[in-house]
């Protein structure tokens, strides 16, 4: 009965704002022809061969990192995909014409990703990207399937989701869709220049970064003026950071090197990259076109910043703080100096600074807590074969030793940030890594 009136409750809710979605009619100038033909000529695969094409834009899309499972065959799908909804598994994307897309055609591929649906027209959870993959134009869409076609078919059949009821009842997406759910094509912006047009479709369509870098509400839903500002990944707990011009959590004081650096080499000079992230740059963007990569930096940091809920209210006093502080400075002189520098500047692609990084001072610490709990080590990529990787210190330091040096780092070297309780180290603790 309970879940029921909570069905109920949710379609409910769902109605009663359904009238404001369905209003919606955002109107943007035409682009002239002229910004079209910019924004072509900077595609770097805009004159290879359809198969070659689409590899290059399934990478740019991710499409590996959710239809490889570990130790399966590539696009073969069968990857668990929590939600607080439960579990989605992915689809087989070979060309199988039994359990994967061999007997799909074209057609049915461009309505999957741009209308969100099915063949068979049923609608898609949302967990496949299509409010962000409805940006791909037909023309992207067509060489993705063409590359799919040419992969080896893999005899694979697709798992039943494992959803609670009431989000069991695929049809109820159509009240989803309602609200957060917009269809088309990208369209650029006739006030911006070919280059931050290229990297907004990029970013905002195939890379999906709103996806991961935005809170979502209890829906799963993604208010629009809180796109890109922080948010944490369900389940996973990790915390994907603002990707907005905010100078301390954000993007707002770096340079557009350092962004591409990061994207290309899973490390730059004031930042590595772990977790969900490190799997992007391995399996994504380390393969994209540098200039596709400065086009989505660009993008990024022209955004403006945006208030994060993500910060937690001070709960420690003034007299907690500076015994933490203090703890924390011979923590930090016993196990972090020799790789961070006593200066907190670390060594350049190797071991990143501390100042001023925006990983050790964003409002949320489940990042920070978890990779000196349990260490990380950033993708190995092209650019950075042999990265060095983080030790785990779960072992070695209790709750308050952790708590406290992660309070003198978040507040030193120009750094200003929340002290770091205890309790929050406690609660990651037992938080595996992946």
């Amino acid at each position: 009965m309970r879940s029921l009136t909570r069905a109920v409750v949710i379609v409910i809710v769902l109605l009663a704002a359904a009238w404001f979605a369905l209003s919606r009619n955002p109107h943007r100038p035409e682009a002239p022809p002229a910004l079209h033909a910019q924004i072509a000529a900077l595609d770097p695969v805009a004159a290879a061969d359809p198969v070659t094409r689409g590899r290059y834009l399934a990478q740019a899309g991710d499409c590996i990192g959710c239809h490889q499972a570990r130790g399966g065959a590539p696009f073969a799908g069968g990857v668990a995909i929590p939600t607080v909804f439960g579990t989605i598994y992915s689809s087989n994307l070979t060309p199988d014409r039994e359990t994967g897309i061999g007997q799909w055609s074209a057609d049915d591929f461009w309505r999957a990703l741009h209308e969100g649906k099915g063949k068979d027209g049923e609608y898609l959870y949302p967990a496949f990207p299509f409010p962000n993959y409805t940006r791909i134009t037909r023309p992207d869409s067509d060489a993705m399937y063409a590359y799919l076609m040419s992969l080896p078919p893999v005899r694979q059949p697709n798992r039943d989701n494992a959803l609670r009821f009431p989000y069991n009842v695929r049809p109820l997406v159509a009240f989803w869709r309602m609200l957060y759910f917009t269809e088309g094509v990208y369209e650029p912006e006739p006030q911006k220049d070919a280059t931050w047009n290229r990297g907004a479709y990029l970013a905002s369509g195939l890379g999906h970064c709103v996806a991961c870098h935005s809170p979502r509400n209890f829906l799963g839903g993604i208010a629009r003026a809180d796109e890109l500002s922080g948010g944490v990944i369900a389940v996973q707990d990790w915390h994907a950071p603002s990707l907005t011009s905010d100078r301390q959590a954000g993007l707002g004081d770096w340079h557009v090197d350092e962004v591409v650096q990061l994207l290309k080499h899973g490390v730059s000079d004031r930042y590595a990259v772990f977790g969900p992230m490190a799997e992007v740059v391995h399996d994504s963007t380390q393969h994209l076109d540098e200039n596709d990569l400065r086009a989505m930096a660009v993008y990024l940091k022209s955004l403006p910043a945006k208030a994060s809920d993500d910060a937690p209210p001070e709960r420690t006093t003034e007299s907690m703080r500076a015994d933490l502080v203090r703890r924390g400075t011979q923590v930090y002189a016993e196990q972090c100096v020799d790789c961070h520098r006593s200066n907190g500047e670390g060594v350049s692609r190797a071991y990143p600074a501390l100042a001023r990084n925006p990983g050790v001072i964003m409002g949320s610490t489940i990042n920070a807590i978890r990779v000196v709990l349990n260490g990380g080590l950033p993708p190995g990529t092209a650019g950075n074969p042999r990265p060095y990787g983080m030790p785990p210190f779960a072992q070695k330091l209790s709750d308050d030793d952790v708590a406290s040096v992660l309070t003198y780092v978040r507040n030193s070297w120009g750094n200003q940030a929340p002290a770091v309780p205890p309790a929050d180290v406690q609660r990651y603790r037992s938080v595996p890594i992946e």
